[in-house]
Formats: C-alpha cells, sequence, structure tokens
C-alpha cells in the first residue's frame, strides 16, 4: 500500500500520524491481492471557528484502476479519520462482494450449459 498524506492549515503531530496509520492498516487488511494507492488529505476548515465541525478528512483510493472516496468533517480530527475509514472499508468491501457475485453466477451458467439446462432464450428472473 502506498500512502500520500496532505496537511491542510495544520501541522501533522507524530500522535495523529500514528493514529492514521493504525487506521490505514484496517484497511490493507480487506485487500487480498493488488495494489492500493491513497491520498490522504487532513486539515481544518477555517482558521477563525473554534467550535464545531472545522476539521477534515479526506481519502481516496484506487485499487487496479477502481477508485474509492470518502470525505468527512468532524468536531475532532481523530473522529474524522475513524469516519472516512469505514466509509472506505464500506466501500471497498462492497466492491469485492459484487465481484465474488459476478464470479459465481458467470460459474453457475457455465455449468448448466456443461449440463444441458442452459437455455440462453429462457427469460431469467
Amino acid at each position: 500500500m502506498k500512502t500520500t498524506i496532505k496537511a491542510t492549515n495544520i501541522s501533522i503531530s507524530p500522535e495523529t500520524s500514528d493514529y492514521l496509520e493504525k487506521k490505514l492498516s484496517a484497511i490493507e487488511k480487506i485487500i487480498s491481492h493488488g495494489e492500493l494507492f491513497c491520498e490522504i488529505e487532513l486539515g481544518r476548515t477555517t482558521q477563525h471557528h473554534t467550535a464545531g465541525d472545522i476539521f477534515r478528512a479526506e481519502i481516496n483510493c484506487n485499487l487496479n484502476g477502481k477508485d474509492f472516496r470518502a470525505v468527512s468533517e468532524k468536531e475532532s480530527l481523530n473522529a474524522a479519520i475513524d469516519d472516512v475509514k469505514d466509509e472506505v472499508v464500506r466501500e471497498i468491501k462492497s466492491h469485492k462482494s459484487k465481484q465474488q457475485t459476478l464470479l459465481r453466477r458467470g460459474g453457475a451458467k457455465i455449468k448448466n450449459m456443461i449440463k444441458g439446462f442452459y437455455n440462453p432464450f429462457r427469460k431469467s428472473r
């Protein structure tokens, strides 16, 4: 996994960097094969506000040509990182299950063709 981290209107502390790496390891566990490229942007939306959703985390991931993106604005930087990580993990798992479903459906059609049950003119459900 290759990552690029960009800070906007803040400086990233070592604690925040460690926390981000720990959360990104959860994304790495899901990937069975392929190269994952992630561009991460952390920052403050404004300089003059002191309360409210002022911290922003954005992540753009590319896995084998498929793009995954998530953005979050929260009251703390760690909460924004958690929210972004959860969204990207959800998107990757969804994509992975769709690919497996298509593979199984194709395999079932081939099996039926071999057995002689397949009728290409039959109306599918």
